[in-house]
C-alpha cells in the first residue's frame, strides 16, 4: 500500500530508521531541459505547513517573492494511508488542480507510483501531473532557475561564491539534525535511538559553537543553509523534544541556538510561515505508532518566540543588499491563534 508521508519512510521499524530518499528528480529550469521550462502561472506548489521539508519551500518562495508566479496549494495537517488531502479547501478539493488528494497528481504521471506521496511537490497545472517532489533540489532551483521572476530586492540565498560551503553545511545538518530527529523518533531499538540521540546533540553543540560568533551559518546574510536548519529548530520544543524523545535539552535551554532561531523567526518570511497548531496536530495525530492516543499536547507556551534575541550585536545583514519581503497575501496568512500571542 502506498504510504502518505511528509518524507518517505517515517514509520517505526526494527533497528535504525532509514529514510527513503528516492525522489522524482525532474527539474523545472530556465531552459526547460527536462521538458518543464520556468513559466509564470504554469505550476502549483503543493505543501503542508506541518511538514518541515515543505516549510522550506514556503519560506524560500516568500523570500524570493514568487507568490504571483507560482501558486500555492495547502494540504491539511493530517492525512490517511493513501495521501495528503486538501481538506482545508471547500469541499476538500484543491480549487486549481480540481483534485481531493495529492496522490491524484502523482498517479496522473506515474500510474504505478511505488513510493510515498510526499510534500512538497510541484504540479504542472495544464496536465495535472506531478513534476517533482525533490525538496532539496526544489528550493535551490527557486533561487537559481526562477531568477527572472524574483521580486525586486530578493536576497541571494544560494550565492555562487558560497555554494560549496552551503552544500557542506546542508549535508551535515541534514544527516545529523533534519533527519537526526527522525532517527531518534522512529528508532525501533534502544541502541539505535541512543546513537541517533548522541549524534543529534553533538551536532547541535557544534552548531552552537559555530553560531556563537556569527549571526548566520554561512557568510553574513541569510542563505539556504539557515532556511534548512530553521525548520527543524522551530519544531524542536513543540514536537521533537517530547514526541521524538530528543530530550537532553529544549531549544529554549540552548542559548545560542534559541537566540538564532528567534532571530530568524522574527525575520519576515520565516515566522509568518509557521503554524504551530498544524505542526502539533500532524505529528501527534498521524504518528499513531508513537502516540496511539492521538492526544495533542496543549503546550508549549509560544510567547517567548517574540522576545528579544540580541543577535544584531553580531552584525550581519539578513537580506544582504536586498530587502525584506512584504507581508504574505491575505489568503496565505497563518491564523493568529496558531502562533505566539
Amino acid at each position: 500500500m502506498t504510504k502518505a508521508v511528509s518524507e518517505s519512510g517515517s514509520y517505526v521499524e526494527p533497528g535504525e530508521f532509514k529514510r527513503d530518499t528516492r525522489y522524482i528528480t525532474t527539474r523545472i529550469t530556465a531552459d526547460g531541459r527536462d521538458g518543464y521550462p520556468v513559466q509564470p502561472g504554469r505550476y502549483r506548489l503543493v505543501a503542508a505547513r506541518a511538514c518541515p521539508w515543505a516549510n522550506r519551500t514556503l519560506i524560500v518562495r516568500r523570500l524570493l517573492g514568487l507568490e504571483d508566479v507560482l501558486s500555492l496549494g495547502l494540504c491539511g495537517p493530517t492525512h490517511d494511508k493513501l495521501s495528503w488531502t486538501f481538506d482545508l479547501d471547500p469541499g476538500g478539493v484543491d480549487p486549481v488542480l480540481g483534485i481531493p488528494r495529492l496522490r491524484d497528481a502523482y498517479l496522473a504521471r506515474f500510474p504505478d507510483y511505488p513510493r510515498g506521496i510526499t510534500v512538497p511537490a510541484v504540479v504542472d497545472i495544464p496536465t495535472g501531473q506531478v513534476v517533482t517532489n525533490d525538496y532539496a533540489r526544489m528550493t535551490l532551483d527557486f533561487s537559481t532557475e526562477w531568477t527572472e521572476f524574483h521580486r525586486a530586492g530578493a536576497p541571494a540565498l544560494y550565492p555562487e561564491p558560497l555554494r560549496a560551503e552551503i552544500d557542506e553545511i546542508n549535508d551535515v545538518v541534514f544527516r545529523d539534525v533534519n533527519n537526526g530527529v527522525y532517527r531518534c523518533g522512529f528508532a525501533g531499538a534502544q541502541d539505535a535511538y541512543e546513537a541517533a540521540y548522541d549524534r543529534l546533540f553533538a551536532r547541535l553543540d557544534w552548531l552552537s559553537d559555530r553560531l556563537a560568533g556569527q549571526r548566520f551559518l554561512v557568510g553574513d546574510t541569510i542563505t539556504e543553509a539557515d532556511v534548512r536548519l530553521f525548520t527543524t529548530l522551530v519544531r524542536f520544543d513543540a514536537v521533537y523534544h517530547g514526541h521524538f524523545k530528543c530530550n537532553r535539552q529544549k531549544l529554549n535551554e540552548m542559548p545560542v541556538l534559541w537566540a538564532y532561531a528567534r532571530d530568524l523567526y522574527q525575520t519576515p518570511g520565516f515566522g509568518d510561515t509557521i503554524d504551530f497548531a498544524q505542526i502539533k496536530t500532524h505529528y501527534y495525530v498521524v504518528h499513531t505508532d508513537i502516540n496511539p492516543t492521538k492526544v495533542v499536547p496543549k503546550g508549549p507556551d509560544l510567547g517567548n518566540w517574540l522576545t528579544p534575541h540580541g543577535r544584531e550585536e553580531l552584525g550581519g545583514r539578513p537580506f544582504g543588499d536586498g530587502t525584506p519581503p512584504p507581508p504574505p497575501p491575505l489568503s496565505e496568512r497563518v491564523p493568529a491563534l496558531h502562533g505566539p500571542a
